[in-house]
């Protein structure tokens, strides 16, 4: 691994509470300069991994380096990483400028210093004109930008943001992720952004490391996570996908209902074996006609038509009760209503065929955030 100012390793970490292991032997490496998501659902350990790097919490097993350096037992502000939280944590009473040079102060840095480098991490995000005002004076996409400036202000070799987008409106949410990104762009500062949001995670990292009980199910660039999920879970958590179950073959996977499957994926199913078939809804296509294929087709009902902007949904129900969802851009969308008989295709490369024992996996009970989110 590079000592290069910047990079982060995991090797074989693991951290207990109690019983339970909130992050069970992961290894990771964080390039130099890279924007890395952990992602996935409440309780899969991602946010005890920032905790670890920040320093709030120390592995029971294994080690971390940053920047080359080995960091178990060094607190969090002896290290050259800094953290902005979901709720911002700015103390009420100073003005933006005095928040954002608190740190400053507290190293005793040079006045002159101490409003250079202020009005630089100001200026950077765009909160100069706001210098003056105290927290409750502003939105929380300012509040934001302040807790930024804050964590930037000394220009740390990691910058480790746990749902630093969370609170805001989806509207302002969008507006903030083309901003952060940039702004890391710009910088070539190492940021580990922690989300449970696929979209954000998809829109600004340059890898995505997908979480689930204290693992890493995969790490790889946004395009391979979607387009080719290692596991059912990342399949189901990235996006949405239609499953069936059924019995594998040399080539496929043939459900319990009798429809046919054929992928142009690698399967490690061996033939014979219980499967998990998968096709996203947007790769599914529709028409009243027989396609007369035998294989990645299926026969059903419409059941509902959902308008979503530029793109229409539907929903299928075939004879089995299997659900199938398809999405399809207005413009080349069928003229379907509730109660068409219509059929339902995909090509063998938008097919992926998982083990069946990932089946459970797919299903996300939703829980509150814990110690180990």
């Amino acid at each position: 691994m590079t000592s290069e100012r910047g990079a982060v390793e995991l090797i074989d970490v693991t951290k207990r509470f109690g019983a339970l292991a909130a992050v069970d032997d992961v290894s990771l490496e964080v390039n130099a300069g890279e924007f890395l998501s952990l992602l996935g659902p409440s309780g899969c350990g991602k946010t005890t991994t920032l905790r670890m790097l920040a320093g709030f919490e120390q592995p029971d097993e294994g080690h971390i380096r940053i920047s080359g350096e080995f960091v178990q037992g060094i607190p969090p502000y002896k290290r050259d990483v800094n953290t902005v939280f979901q709720h911002y944590a700015l103390f009420p009473h100073m003005t933006v400028a005095e928040n954002v040079g608190y740190g400053l102060r507290q190293r005793k840095a040079p006045k002159a210093e101490i409003t250079r480098q202020v009005g630089e991490a100001l200026e950077m995000v765009k909160m100069s004109p706001l210098a003056n005002r105290k927290p409750r004076q502003m939105s929380g996409g300012q509040q934001q930008r302040v807790a930024l400036a804050r964590a930037l202000v000394n220009r740390p070799s990691v910058l480790l943001l746990d749902e630093p987008l969370g609170a805001l409106d989806r509207k302002l949410r969008q507006e903030m992720q083309i901003e952060l990104k940039l702004l890391q762009s710009e910088l070539g500062i190492t940021f580990i952004f922690v989300t449970h949001d696929q979209e954000e995670a998809l829109s600004m990292s340059d890898r995505i490391a997908v979480m689930l009980d204290g693992h890493v199910e995969q790490l790889d660039d946004p395009d391979t996570v979607y387009e080719q999920p290692a596991t059912a879970f990342v399949a189901a958590f990235i996006g949405q996908n239609n499953f069936w179950q059924g019995r594998a073959t040399d080539d496929g996977m043939v459900a319990g209902d009798g429809t046919v499957f054929v992928t142009s994926r690698a399967s490690l199913v061996t033939p014979g074996g219980a499967a998990l078939a998968a096709v996203r809804p947007e790769t599914v296509t529709l028409s009243a006609a027989d396609p007369g294929a035998m294989m990645n087709a299926a026969s059903g009902t419409v059941a509902g038509v959902s308008h979503l902007g530029d793109v229409l949904q539907f929903v299928v129900h075939t004879a089995s009760g299997q659900e199938i969802l398809s999405r399809l851009p207005r413009h080349q969308a069928p003229k379907l209503v509730p109660g068409d008989a219509v059929w339902c295709t995909w090509s063998p490369e938008h097919c992926y065929v998982f083990d069946a024992d990932q089946a459970d996996r797919v299903i996300l009970d939703p829980v509150e955030e814990t110690a180990a989110g």
